[in-house]
């Protein structure tokens, strides 16, 4: 029992050293300000998604013949895995199977994810929102006539991710498109801020459904 009690509280040490590290690292590297543009030629996200999920190397390629290398998708991958606590996600329309699957993996990982989404948008074929409900992530969408037309996330509350791009094959490989990526609390601050009210708007207790009549 106790060597058990001593495993534990090795374990909890160690978290917090790790914790700490994190924390003293990110006070000493520069903040993010990346800009990308895209459309963004296919190419291979799988080991970076594989790394990601703990899988580590197999140390051989990927068999697709999708080129490898860096591109503005997979640098868009690394910000959002970047998150190790929470995830804010406010979009359109949201269909890209790379960035879907990244965002499983941070919820799986343990990060609170939260999504806020258009509507009519969400059950168009090839959307990535029922497979997010389906892996127990939280789902808000509106209940209006204009569409919910925001298109940003944030990191862990202190990095932002927004821009014209919808997260779609169509807009990441077809559209000319930008993404800013910036660590600032003056920019943050008011997407969280704006985050969390649409997320209580859309609360499911405050939807109004018509009235009915019986014949």
């Amino acid at each position: 029992m106790w060597a058990a009690a001593a495993r534990r509280a090795g374990l909890a040490l160690a978290a917090a050293a790790a914790a700490l590290a994190l924390a003293a690292w990110r006070r000493r590297r520069p903040p993010v300000r990346e800009v990308l543009f895209f459309p963004s030629p296919p190419s291979c996200t799988e080991a970076l998604l594989a790394e990601a999920a703990g899988l580590g190397t197999t140390g051989r390629p990927c068999p697709c013949p999708l080129p490898q290398g860096d591109s503005s998708l997979s640098r868009l991958l690394r910000h959002l895995l970047s998150a190790r606590r929470s995830l804010e996600i406010c979009l359109f329309a949201f269909s890209s199977p790379q960035l879907g699957r990244a965002v499983r993996l941070l919820h799986r990982r343990g990060v609170r994810v939260r999504v806020v989404t258009d509507a009519q948008y969400m059950g168009l074929p090839g959307s990535q929102i029922g497979l997010l409900r389906h892996a127990g992530i939280q789902v808000r969408h509106d209940q209006e006539n204009g569409y919910m037309h925001h298109k940003f996330a944030v990191v862990d509350r202190r990095m932002l991710i927004t821009g014209s791009l919808n997260w779609t094959t169509q807009a990441i490989q077809n559209n000319r498109e930008n993404v800013l990526v910036v660590e600032d609390t003056q920019y943050v601050k008011p997407f969280l801020d704006e985050f969390e009210r649409i997320w209580e708007e859309y609360n499911p207790i405050n939807y109004r459904f018509p009235k009915t009549t019986n014949d």
